[in-house]
């Protein structure tokens, strides 16, 4: 007991936990669902239907223009898809001319550097589509003296070769064209097979359009194949009718009458395509120069070789000569053989005897390499006057001109050859006969009264001529038909820009181009009286005139010109024999009269001789220049000199 009551006594006492009471707000109810009013309005379940919408346009839209581009790129050579590169770069171009071109450009630094970005954005488009684009771009680089300076030093670089295509595409148009294999129309062989002719694969020249690849057929004749570029067809519609709506947006948003001319222009740049037409034009030129005993000794026409010609090929005698451009190869000394010319021209053979490299190829190539009339050291020349040459040029294209009215309107350095015969003197080999105007007899002839009264001063006689083609400006007109100002044209407002301010200068250079626009409004004039071959025939003047003046002005240009024209109202056969007995006295008169233009040109040549300043072409230019400038206009020369 005693110890059971100390062990109870060493227990450890514990209190009782004190008794837990549960609160209830109400009386237990069994679980239920809240009532819909407990829960306000319904809202919808999130299905994204808007999202799925625009996912499925932006699907919908990537395939259709991914469908597009196959198909264009494709079938359409790409046509869609430059005409809408176009579009939307002349839409840029016109919104930022728009809201920058004024005296202070909110956008911009100045005009100048509104015109540059613009003229970058040009060349990019031209040189991305490529193709017609880059034949118009040219086109307009013969006429770019009426744009700003950033725009002519950006058509100045139009006239890089273009890339050529490979030899799969050309081989498909000649089946196209032919319905045969190269081997089989030319009668070649690449593999070297006896009796056939050779031809390389790899053009020698490719252009906008077509490209040029040299052949020896079966006889031994050498020619040179002008094959079209596979993509021009399909894409000249689309090329020709974006370029007529970028004309229509311009002309009515600057007010410059443009969109008259372009039918006229775009039917040219047609033809130029079409070598049956090209075909054409380089007969009837033969022909005529044929016909013309002051010429036909002086100039070569290529033969075309019909039977191996379509509408996108066309095979002419291969030429060897020495391009315009190539001063130093003209004039340096002959170091061929005596009474011997260069190869091919006038009865001298293209295998010269003793010449060796004359018979066979260099290595990796076909074509002989025929340059042993140049020397040991390669710095011979034709030994040829250019004074002759260029006499030779301005006389041939001023009976286009005047005699025959069939002018060819590309003249640039790059259609010219010049041969040496074997007499010594020069020979012009004119090429590229795509691109020609026809002139109706009226007109001709009033085009010739025009350039006799421009020589004379019958400010009467022009005004007539010119206001019934619908010019307002006679000075401007005549001023860029010379090449150089009009006496009558009244430089009294001319006001330099030097000494003023910035802003002053800002507002000096937008007056200027706001000129510039109102002279080619005063010179187109009345569109619908307007002759469009003027268009070709200035590019036709201006082209020969640059060429006169990189050789170094050897020829009075002006006074050639003029008495080809006046000459020409006494010889036409359009007229009649009273008109050319009238006409004859005054040629006599006429040709006094030129003395004054001889005075100038023989102290301009003295004062080039003495090293004292230039030839009479850079008075001229330069007279010009200082009239441009009042006009707005900066002109570039460098532009036509290639």
């Amino acid at each position: 007991m005693a110890f059971a009551t100390h062990f109870r006594s060493l227990r450890p006492k514990f209190r009782p936990l004190p008794q837990l009471r549960h609160a209830h707000s109400s009386q237990f109810q069994p679980l239920v669902p809240p009532s819909p009013s407990s829960l306000g309005k319904p809202t919808a379940a999130k299905t994204y239907t808007r999202t799925r919408k625009w996912l499925r346009r932006v699907f919908y839209v990537s395939l259709t223009t991914g469908v597009v581009y196959g198909l264009d790129s494709q079938f359409y050579a790409s046509s869609l898809t430059r005409t809408a590169r176009t579009f939307s770069l002349g839409l840029l171009v016109a919104i930022d001319y728009k809201i920058n071109f004024r005296p202070h450009p909110p956008l911009a630094s100045s005009i100048a550097a509104v015109h540059a970005r613009n003229a970058e954005r040009l060349s990019d488009l031209l040189r991305h589509n490529g193709g017609l684009y880059l034949k118009m771009g040219q086109a307009i680089a013969m006429q770019s003296a009426i744009l700003p300076p950033e725009f002519q030093h950006m058509f100045s670089r139009m006239f890089d070769d273009a890339p050529q295509n490979d030899w799969k595409e050309v081989e498909k148009v000649i089946r196209e064209d032919f319905g045969k294999s190269p081997e089989e129309v030319f009668g070649v062989s690449f593999t070297g097979e006896s009796g056939k002719g050779v031809m390389e694969r790899k053009a020698r020249a490719s252009a906008s359009v077509a490209q040029v690849h040299w052949a020896r057929l079966q006889d031994g004749s050498e020619v040179a194949i002008k094959i079209q570029k596979r993509e021009i067809v399909q894409q000249l519609a689309w090329d020709l009718w974006a370029f007529k709506v970028v004309t229509l947006i311009y002309s009515k948003m600057f007010d410059i009458p443009f969109y008259s001319l372009v039918p006229y222009i775009s039917e040219r740049l047609s033809l130029e395509t079409d070598f049956v037409n090209e075909a054409d034009n380089s007969e009837n030129m033969a022909k005529l120069v044929a016909g013309e005993p002051r010429l036909r000794d002086r100039v070569y026409i290529p033969r075309v070789y019909r039977e191996l010609s379509s509408k996108r090929v066309m095979t002419a005698e291969w030429v060897e000569g020495v391009r315009l451009w190539d001063k130093q190869a003209i004039t340096r000394p002959w170091r061929g053989g005596w009474r011997e010319g260069s190869p091919g021209c006038q009865g001298t053979p293209l295998d010269q005897p003793g010449s060796p490299t004359d018979h066979r190829p260099r290595a990796g190539k076909l074509k002989p390499e025929r340059d042993h009339w140049r020397g040991q050291n390669n710095r011979g020349g034709l030994g040829l006057s250019v004074k002759e040459v260029m006499t030779t040029m301005v006389d041939l294209f001023s009976a286009q001109m005047f005699l025959w009215g069939y002018v060819h309107c590309d003249p640039h350095p790059g259609n010219i050859f010049i041969r040496r015969k074997p007499s010594g003197q020069p020979e012009l080999v004119l090429i590229d006969h795509g691109l020609y105007i026809h002139m109706e007899p009226n007109f001709r002839h009033q085009y010739a009264r025009f350039w006799k009264a421009l020589m004379t001063f019958d400010n009467r006689t022009l005004g007539e001529i010119v206001k019934s083609w619908g010019v307002n400006n006679p000075d401007i007109f005549a001023s860029a038909t010379l090449m150089r100002p009009y006496s009558g044209g009244d430089l009294s407002t001319r006001r330099g820009i030097k000494g003023l301010s910035k802003s002053e200068r800002a507002e000096r250079s937008y007056e200027m181009q706001q000129a510039a626009r109102k002279a080619i409004r005063d010179i187109l004039g009345d569109e619908t009286k307007w002759p469009q071959e003027l268009i070709f025939i200035g590019r036709n003047l201006r082209i020969v005139q640059g060429n006169n003046q990189f050789l170094g002005s050897p020829v009075n240009r002006v006074k050639i010109t003029g008495i080809w024209a006046s000459r020409a109202l006494i010889e036409s056969p359009d007229l009649s024999l009273v008109e050319k007995v009238r006409n004859l006295g005054r040629h006599f008169v006429f040709r006094v009269f030129l003395f004054s233009t001889d005075v100038f040109f023989y102290f301009t040549k003295v004062r080039q001789f003495l090293r004292l300043g230039g030839g009479m072409e850079d008075d001229l230019e330069a007279q010009m220049q200082g009239m441009a400038k009042d006009m707005g206009v900066e002109l570039n020369h460098e532009v036509f000199e290639g």
